[in-house]
């Protein structure tokens, strides 16, 4: 009986150290996040399973070309997985597909997508034009023609931000840590 009460006890001891240091872990630092829907395709497909990093962006801006997980603002409760393209200051000028950046000192950038989007995924219809405030990001799909984004609703305030995707988990055959693009 004593036998008994030890392994018990022993296997107590076990679980509460592996929740002590699991919890905090997965919920101010890791959280796994499954894509819904076709908004993020060729790069993210429904059902992919991703793990995001929450703690990162407590010790740096997000930057742009990063793939994030926010609270839509309009639902809270729903989450939403979308590519930074505008940051705070910038403002966002779309022109047939093409995107043009000017920076808080009037310098213009046509980013060059061609690192994430093939084909057509990246022509979307509709011209554009958003100063962004100083906590605004401007987010986009990577697949433009069916995405529901900063174009559809504006810019996303910064305190909706949850963290951006590290590595995506599932399917085994595309585990990847997921890179931000140079522009």
């Amino acid at each position: 009986m004593k036998q008994i009460l030890l392994f018990f006890w022993e296997t107590a001891k076990i679980v509460i150290l592996a929740l002590v240091i699991v919890i905090p872990i997965r919920y101010f630092v890791f959280q796994p996040f499954i894509v819904k829907g076709f908004s993020m395709e060729p790069n993210f497909h429904d059902g992919d399973y991703l793990i995001v990093d929450e703690f990162s962006y407590h010790f740096r801006t997000p930057q742009r070309g990063e793939v994030i997980v926010f609270r839509y603002p309009k639902d809270p409760s729903q989450r939403f997985i979308k590519r930074i393209i505008g940051l705070p200051g910038e403002e966002v000028k779309i022109e047939g597909g093409t995107i043009t950046i000017i920076d808080k000192f009037g310098q213009e950038q046509i980013l060059d997508e061609s690192d994430y989007l093939f084909l057509d995924q990246g022509s979307f219809e509709g011209d554009e034009k958003i100063k962004l405030g100083e906590d605004e990001y401007f987010i986009l799909g990577d697949n433009r023609a069916h995405s529901f984004d900063s174009r559809r609703w504006g810019p996303l305030p910064r305190e909706y931000i949850v963290g951006r995707v590290l590595l995506r988990a599932w399917p085994p055959k595309a585990m990847a840590m997921i890179s931000t693009p140079s522009y």
